[in-house]
């Protein structure tokens, strides 16, 4: 099978936590090449672009959210409309990037993607399986993250598909 390439960014949590080795271990043990890697200090300038989202998305993750969150989801973000509460999770997901230094790595093997994801994890660390990146490492869980307004502190950010990872590897190394 050719090769394929995701990014993979290591967030400010896992650089304040020291866990980068364990991380990086982690995708070498399963096979993963590392073909660029630099740590940024993210602008917010460049958070918005890493972070640009349509509509749908954004509608997305507010009904993630809300799936999650449940009845308290109003009590937290003081609306239970959707789109506001994605909105307001992207905004907190550009001040938590830019607030400490990140690493971003272009990983490369025959399934990068989709494995990639499978060893990260599920998105709340509370909920991801046991062995992957974010249940072994991580401490924290999309509630907690809503209840104390902020962005979800879940180690990596991980290309979702093929499109994603291009344009993410074409922004992070040009």
């Amino acid at each position: 099978m050719p090769m394929e390439r995701t990014l993979v960014l290591l967030k400010p949590d896992a650089m304040e936590r020291r866990l980068v080795g364990k991380i990086i271990n982690r995708f070498e043990e399963e096979g993963f090449k590392i073909v660029a890697m630099k740590m940024a200090k993210v602008d917010k300038k460049f958070a918005d672009k890493h972070y640009a989202a349509t509509d749908e998305q954004i509608l997305g993750m507010g009904k993630k959210t809300l799936d999650t969150a449940g009845s308290e989801a109003k009590k937290i973000f003081g609306t239970d409309d959707p789109r506001k509460i994605g909105e307001t999770l992207r905004q907190w997901s550009v001040d938590f990037i830019t607030s400490s230094p990140v690493i971003a790595m272009v990983l490369e093997r025959e399934d990068a993607i989709a494995y990639a994801r499978k060893i990260g994890g599920f998105t709340d660390p509370a909920r991801a399986d046991k062995g992957t990146i974010r249940r072994d490492f991580g401490k924290d869980s999309i509630l907690q993250a809503n209840r104390e307004k902020r962005a979800t502190q879940n180690l990596v950010h991980l290309s979702g598909n093929k499109e994603e990872a291009e344009k993410e590897i074409k922004l992070w190394f040009g």
